[in-house]
C-alpha cells in the first residue's frame, strides 16, 4: 500500500510506487461496521459513527466517522466514503494514520489530510500533512505540513553482516 514508508531511502517521496494498493479491486464489496448508522436516503448518503471499520479486499479503514456517498438506482454503488477522528488505513504490510482521509471509488484515488504517519513494521516511517494514492499507477505524493512544512521521516537499513561497511 504505502512503499511511501521508506523502502531504502528517504529520496522521492513523491515518486515511490504503492505496491500493494497499486492491484486493489475497487470493485470489490465495502463491508462496514460502527455503532451507529443513520441513512439520508434523500441526500444518497450514510452516516457511520462510533469505532467504524470499513474493509475492502485487503484494505481496512477505520475511523470514528465515516459519511459514505452513495448512487441509487437498480443497484447501490459506492461512489466516495470521507473519514475523521483518527484515521487509521491498513493493508497486509504498511499503515498510514492521519486526521481525516478521502477515498474516491471512481478515480481510485485515497487522499488523507492532516498530521499523516505512514509506517511498515521495522522499515520505518514518514510524516507530512497530504499524502494522495493513486491506485490507477501506484503512485504516493506526500506534501509537507506542521513545522517547517517538510516531509520528514526515518528509515532503518537492512542489517549487514559483521566486518562489511
Amino acid at each position: 500500500m504505502l512503499a511511501v514508508a521508506m523502502t531504502g531511502a528517504i529520496g522521492p517521496v513523491a515518486a515511490q510506487t504503492v505496491n500493494s494498493l497499486k492491484n486493489h479491486d475497487s470493485n470489490a464489496p465495502v463491508d462496514f461496521a460502527a455503532d451507529r448508522i443513520e441513512l439520508q436516503d434523500r441526500a444518497d448518503r450514510a452516516v457511520l459513527t462510533g469505532n467504524v471499520d470499513v474493509t475492502q479486499g485487503d484494505m481496512r479503514l477505520r475511523a470514528a466517522r465515516v459519511t459514505i456517498a452513495y448512487s441509487g438506482g437498480g443497484q447501490t454503488q459506492v461512489n466516495r466514503m470521507d473519514a475523521s477522528g483518527g484515521v487509521v488505513l491498513t493493508t497486509a504490510t504498511e499503515t498510514a494514520r492521519s486526521s481525516y482521509a478521502i477515498y474516491d471509488l471512481r478515480t481510485r484515488l485515497v487522499t488523507m489530510i492532516g498530521n499523516v504517519v505512514i509506517s511498515r513494521a521495522g522499515k520505518g516511517e514518514t510524516r507530512g500533512n497530504r499524502l494522495v494514492l493513486n491506485m490507477n499507477s501506484g503512485q504516493a505524493s506526500l506534501n509537507g505540513g506542521g513545522t517547517g512544512g517538510r516531509v520528514t521521516g526515518r528509515f532503518t537499513p537492512p542489517p549487514r553482516p559483521a566486518g562489511k561497511n
